[in-house]
């Protein structure tokens, strides 16, 4: 933790060999339970496409964020992206623009990967700052339905409006 009024230095990077132990950790302490943990896990083991990243403050892992492969099953066929989440930074480390980094830095690296859009179920207080809009905008709802708390950060508006749909199973 930093005391007020002192600055602190965010590095976000790739996940590497090594950080397992400390992600998870956080993942447990940042939700207080083990399913995000689990999901992390099973997605590292599972997934060869996914962007894991993490954010270090004087060289902890205080922050991670992971961004997982998604489809929109649409009647023009399915419009594969990527999916965010879970987003995580220890109850010490929050307020202190981590989590923002991690979200900025991970959707810089999908928009240059081509992604046409980000899709997460998250905060609508928070994630509109980074360009996250209600998924129903696009025609787009999650199946089971979860309302406004199901959105899209859009890179190719063109693309993502022609495949209006659901998305399902993602993260599951």
């Amino acid at each position: 933790m930093v005391s007020e009024g002192t600055e602190i230095v965010i590095q976000v990077r790739r996940e590497q060999l090594g950080d397992e132990a400390a992600v998870r950790r956080l993942e447990v302490e940042a939700f207080g339970r083990e399913m995000e943990a689990d999901i992390v896990d099973r997605l590292r083991a599972e997934c060869s496409d996914c962007l894991s990243l993490v954010a270090e403050v004087a060289g902890e892992v205080v922050g991670h964020i992971l961004f997982a492969p998604a489809a929109i099953e649409s009647e023009q066929g399915d419009l594969a992206c990527a999916g965010l989440g879970p987003l995580a930074v220890l109850p010490a480390w929050r307020r202190q623009g981590i989590g923002a980094a991690l979200v900025r830095a991970g959707l810089e690296q999908m928009r240059a990967a081509g992604q046409p859009c980000v899709l997460l179920v998250g905060h609508e207080a928070y994630y509109p700052r980074f360009g996250f809009h209600p998924a129903a905008e696009y025609g787009t709802r999650f199946d089971p339905d979860l309302g406004d708390v199901f959105m899209f950060c859009v890179f190719d508006e063109a693309i993502v409006r022609a495949h209006p749909g659901v998305v399902r199973n993602w993260l599951m």
